[in-house]
């Protein structure tokens, strides 16, 4: 480890906190459905698509309503980009000629981009025409993004409003967060990557010369315009199969700096929007810094282990951190420091690969996808996910000593207790059921390239980062078969939407309660205390549920990468 890394994460975390207020206060605007400076040019284009679509954004529905439309809006999108993949050989904007995509692989990714996981199971450049990478793909990095900050918003007012029937409507939501902030930040990024040199071009390719005289034929594409709205509404779907390490995606140190910021701002942003929300800021200061703890945490347990590299390699006389599948042009701190960041947000784009990680570190990157993706997580999923923990968080207190389980003016009963149990529940169900099954039977032990411990972590990796909605994997495991397609599709469908219903069903309950003014026998949730409890809850949860396939995997990797073993 050097001085220089931690400068950069220093650096990094301080940018960030410095944009938090800012950031937190647009998005409140949002919230709150008032005017922004952008209303005078993009107010017109908001009333338009309300007549276009027949909907009245002053009429706010339940949390039923609010779900329903919701999850009909996300089927529809599915079902289109389905259709677009599976027509790409017909359609237009396919420079290079290229074949529908089959239809397990087709479903898998329409399922990917709806969710907001873009797990990709294929090498984009040869695989996605420019309009399926345009209409199919980036048209869901909006949306998807746009509905993680709605339902984070309608929980929100579950916990603001008092005695109230709605929770805001859906449609209105999504789109005053498109318009005024999702669309206008990804022009000005796009136009900041292509001055740094990434494409942006309708071209499908262009055929060099190389210094040695071969002909090499180079793809290109919309890649800006793709990769600002990946990174900022943390979807991480690659243009390019090697994603952020790819030069075009990610050409320079200041353009992965910029990349790891905007993966990162608005989940910041919206711990500030929360406690503005409930009208105490404290809140959402305490939620911000449990959030930093742990991202701190698996940073530095990932740096060390990356920068200390690899014993067996040390023996043979190659000294120096692992660099094993990272870039030149970032190294260790930064490469490190991204495979955090991706992970701890769901955003899955890697700007080096992960299988090549030490044990460890790459136990980081997985265990922060275990433990829900809260340490910030995805655009509004992380906020609605950690607030879920804190609801239990304030269970657990009430009995520990003796108080009324209370949050934010609001009395926890055993109504959101259990639902929010249920939703939590969800993660590891998925996870480790899908992993024992895939360790089994054939196809499951066809895709994993390596043996043994490292073999069941690249299955472990793979479902959950799927049911997580994170999309980064362990690049060793061929999951582009029909097993890996369909049970990854179905992994990435529970992930978002069977947490999605319990936690709209609690923002609804919470919306109905009367509000409890706080008393001495209410239980601090702004402190140090709170904070630590906060932690403990999470990892305590992601440790006992995680801690037995974890020791199976990257642990027993660790162990015997020690005693000089190499799978």
């Amino acid at each position: 480890m050097t001085i220089q890394g931690w400068l950069l994460i220093a650096a990094f975390l301080a940018i960030l906190l410095a944009l938090t207020k800012p950031v937190g206060l647009w998005l409140f605007a949002l919230y709150e459905g008032r005017r922004t400076p952008l209303h005078a040019l993009l107010g017109p284009v908001e009333r338009g698509f309300y007549r276009l679509a027949g909907i009245d954004p002053d009429a706010e529905q339940g949390w039923r309503r609010y779900a329903i439309h919701m999850l009909l809006f996300n089927a529809a999108l599915m079902l289109f980009t389905y259709a677009v993949l599976r027509g790409q050989a017909l359609l237009p904007g396919n420079p290079l000629g290229l074949a529908a995509v089959p239809g397990h692989l087709a479903a898998n990714t329409a399922i990917s981009f709806t969710t907001n996981t873009n797990w990709q199971s294929y090498a984009g450049e040869s695989t996605m025409s420019n309009l399926s990478q345009m209409l199919g793909l980036t048209l869901h990095n909006f949306l998807s993004a746009a509905t993680g900050i709605a339902l984070a918003f309608a929980l929100f007012r579950g916990f603001a409003r008092r005695e109230a029937a709605t929770i805001g409507n859906f449609w209105a939501d999504c789109t005053r967060i498109t318009l005024y902030l999702l669309l206008p930040v990804s022009i000005v990024y796009a136009l900041f990557l292509i001055a740094c040199g990434v494409p942006q071009t309708l071209a499908g390719a262009i055929d060099l010369t190389t210094l040695e005289g071969a002909k090499q034929s180079l793809a290109l594409g919309p890649v800006a315009s793709q990769e600002a709205i990946k990174m900022l509404g943390t979807n991480g779907g690659g243009f390019f199969n090697a994603n952020s390490a790819h030069p075009f995606e990610n050409p320079t140190g200041l353009t992965n700096f910029v990349q790891m910021l905007s993966i990162f701002v608005l989940g910041f942003g919206l711990t500030f929007t929360f406690g503005k929300a409930v009208k105490d800021t404290r809140q959402g200061w305490a939620i911000l810094a449990a959030m930093v703890l742990l991202f701190l945490a698996g940073v530095a347990v990932a740096y060390w282990q990356e920068a200390a590299g690899n014993p067996v390699l040390h023996g043979l006389g190659v000294a120096g951190g692992n660099m094993e599948g990272k870039e030149v042009r970032f190294g260790v701190a930064a490469s490190a420091l991204f495979a955090v960041v991706t992970t701890a947000a769901s955003c899955g784009a890697v700007n080096a690969m992960h299988d090549s990680f030490t044990a460890l570190g790459g136990l980081v990157p997985l265990f922060n996808m275990q433990l829900g993706e809260v340490v910030v997580g995805g655009v509004g999923a992380g906020i609605y996910g950690f607030l879920l923990f804190a609801l239990l968080a304030v269970f657990v207190a009430g009995l520990m000593v003796g108080r009324t389980p209370e949050y934010v003016g609001k009395k926890i009963e055993s109504r959101e207790v259990k639902l929010a149990v249920l939703a939590i529940a969800v993660l590891p169900l998925a996870i480790l059921g899908l992993t024992a099954l895939s360790s089994v039977v054939a196809p499951g032990l066809a895709g994993p390239l390596n043996k043994g411990p490292h073999g069941f972590g690249e299955i472990l990796y793979a479902f959950t980062s799927a049911v997580a909605n994170n999309g980064s994997a362990f690049a060793g495991l061929t999951a582009s078969t029909p097993y890996y397609d369909g049970l990854l599709g179905v992994a990435m469908w529970v992930g978002r939407f069977f947490i999605i219903v319990p936690m709209l069903a609690i923002a609804g309950g919470l919306a109905a309660k009367k509000p409890v003014p706080p008393s001495a026998g209410s239980f601090p949730t702004t402190g140090p205390l709170w904070v630590g409890l906060l932690v403990g809850i999470i990892l305590i949860l992601g440790g006992l549920t995680f801690l037995p396939s974890l020791a199976l995997g990257p642990i027993a990797d660790h162990l015997a990468m020690i005693r000089g073993q190499l799978f």
